[in-house]
């Protein structure tokens, strides 16, 4: 009996202890030969979606709002930035509860080293991770960032 009614339990705590903490990932990846850098961002929408009031305060916090995307994409573009790199937006995707938000941009010249700002949605979490996973000449790199952390610089892979 006793069994039964831990089990019970344990299966009535599981969703509410199955989100721990929010988390993005962003994916940045450069053209050894033409310096070309598109970012992917992956994000979910049970995170994204609480930040649009946030983000986006005269929005409806839903990412079915054109407004609340429109912010969204330009939330992204001011608060994640490489150095030395433009990035504009390049198209977005929602499908279940990922949304991948795209920039693409161009490095200038053949720098050593990236300084990345990576931080996102310290207005709206104070757990909020970033995993930032930088690919060039088929090696990857990553950094970590909590909401709040200054841009840091990565040894550009591949060199």
């Amino acid at each position: 009996m006793r069994a039964r009614w831990l089990a019970a339990l344990l299966l009535a705590a599981g969703p509410a202890a199955a989100h721990r903490g929010h988390s993005s990932l962003a994916v940045v990846e450069i053209d050894a030969q033409s310096g070309a850098v598109a970012v992917t961002h992956v994000l979910q929408a049970h995170d994204v979606e609480p930040a649009l009031v946030d983000i986006a305060p005269d929005a409806q916090p839903s990412l079915d709002d054109p407004d609340a995307m429109a912010a969204l994409v330009a939330y992204l573009g001011r608060q994640f930035r490489i150095a030395g790199v433009a990035l504009a937006p390049a198209g977005q995707r929602l499908t279940g509860d990922k949304v991948e938000l795209r920039y693409v941009g161009r490095l200038k010249g053949r720098p050593a080293q990236l300084l990345i700002n990576g931080s996102l949605f310290g207005d709206s979490y104070d757990d909020h991770q970033t995993q930032v996973n930088v690919r060039r000449a088929g090696i990857t790199r990553t950094l970590l960032f909590g909401p709040a952390e200054p841009a840091r610089a990565l040894p550009l892979p591949g060199l």
